[in-house]
């Protein structure tokens, strides 16, 4: 078959060739999903890396003590393993911030509400579809003092984390709804 995902998809509709009945909600939703997950997966890790130097170019003595911590950390060994960065707390901190200031993806992968439900007084109804903005939580002047700010301090003496645990700070999504694909970009 010649063509594209969605091409297929209205194919298999048409034929009726699934075992379930695939409706056009059905095949948005696939192609809502398959979207957001493949922008996720390409941009998260980039954008990271370009948020955290621009920061880091924006502050030279956050910039310098990274620096000092990498090369302190790895010796004369020339690289950077995974259990070397267990043991650089500034340098986490300083990602941590990166996630909180600059998440490589704003919105989280939206989701279907199920049942109808209040939400901090506002009524949402079944089949509502709900984003999450990570980007205002992270810039929430009731969360986070200076909001705005890169202050990576924040983090050097926090617990808070980015492993679907603390509301706060969900560059990922959070509990079960979580980003699939966590372990695979950074161990926390």
């Amino acid at each position: 078959m010649k063509g594209d995902i969605l091409d297929l998809l209205l194919q298999l509709k048409k034929e009726q060739s699934t075992p379930i009945d695939l409706t056009l909600e059905d095949i948005k939703g696939l192609l809502m999903v398959i979207s957001h997950v493949s922008n996720l997966h390409s941009n998260t890790s980039a954008a990271v890396v370009v948020w955290a130097m621009t920061a880091l170019m924006k502050n030279p003595k956050v910039m310098k003590k990274v620096q000092e911590e990498i090369r302190k950390s790895i010796g004369t060994k020339g690289i950077v393993n995974e259990d070397d960065i267990q043991n650089m707390s500034y340098l986490k901190a300083v990602i941590k911030e990166t996630f909180r200031l600059y998440p490589a993806n704003p919105l989280l992968i939206p989701r279907e509400s199920m049942k109808k439900s209040t939400l901090e007084g506002y009524e949402i109804q079944q089949g509502t579809i709900v984003h999450i903005n990570a980007w205002a939580i992270a810039r929430d002047h009731e969360i986070w003092e200076n909001a705005k700010e890169f202050i990576h301090e924040r983090f050097l003496n926090s617990d808070i984390n980015f492993k679907r645990e603390d509301y706060e700070l969900i560059p990922f999504g959070a509990r079960r709804r979580g980003c699939l694909g966590l372990h695979l970009e950074l161990q926390p």
